[in-house]
């Protein structure tokens, strides 16, 4: 959901190569990399992505998942941006602080293009999955410790890295969703990505193991949140509170 979260050039790491790349040893990432596969696939096999590769998604599904990303989007920097101040070292706040503000700032004219191409306007309220995920963001971020803060932030960066590369291998073309498709198998996405993984890393290195273990199940519910976004955007689900 991020279109730049802190870098600007690398070249695209493919899922295949990329456990072999980024991951050292014994790292926090490597583990949790392993773990997410089941909702990763299923994930790529989701009706909203499949169909967006195949460029047949509805418009009217694609602007409700747009209309929740840009409500996400808000609360999800304002997590970063937590976050970055309760690091302690200079390159950590920077790469968190960064990460906020290209939150708001890159991904704006992904969603203003397509709202300007569809005529619609930004949603007043959050879907069931788009409030439950991002008040637990902000709980973590708030009140958890910083590696558990990292860890439930991660999947957001991670997991549209690997979606976006994937369906770029995959995707029809022409296709009326190419611009999603290029922000998130973008080159410089990709590199920030690596180094949003080296500071969890660097953070989960330093943690207690009680902790790391919280982390990985953070980590795990913020990836199924991620599964679930896309699902209520397909089947347009709203949060009634009439009844």
């Amino acid at each position: 959901m991020i279109d730049s979260c802190c870098g600007e050039t690398s070249g695209r790491v493919s899922k295949a190569s990329f456990s072999k790349a980024s991951f050292s040893e014994a790292s926090f990432s490597k583990g949790v990399f392993e773990d997410v596969q089941p909702i990763l696939t299923r994930i790529y096999e989701h009706p909203f992505n499949t169909e967006l590769a195949q460029g047949t998604l509805s418009k009217e599904r694609f602007c409700v998942y747009m209309q929740q990303d840009s409500l996400y989007l808000v609360h999800f920097s304002r997590a970063l941006a937590v976050a970055g101040g309760r690091a302690i070292r200079e390159n950590h706040i920077e790469t968190l602080l960064v990460s906020a503000q290209n939150a708001l700032l890159a991904e704006r004219s992904l969603h203003e293009h397509y709202f300007a191409e569809y005529g619609v306007e930004r949603a007043a309220k959050e879907n069931p999955t788009c409030m439950s995920y991002t008040s637990f963001l902000l709980v973590t971020a708030s009140l958890g410790s910083l590696g558990e803060a990292l860890a439930a932030l991660l999947p957001c960066f991670w997991i549209y890295r690997e979606v976006g590369n994937h369906i770029s291998r995959v995707a029809t073309s022409p296709n009326p969703y190419a611009k999603w498709i290029e922000t998130y198998s973008d080159e410089a996405f990709s590199a920030g990505v690596d180094r949003f993984i080296e500071l969890v890393d660097a953070v989960a290195a330093k943690e207690t193991e009680q902790t790391r273990l919280r982390m990985r199940e953070f980590f795990m519910t913020a990836s199924h949140l991620e599964y679930y976004f896309w699902d209520d955007a397909y089947h347009m689900r709203i949060l009634d509170c009439t009844r």
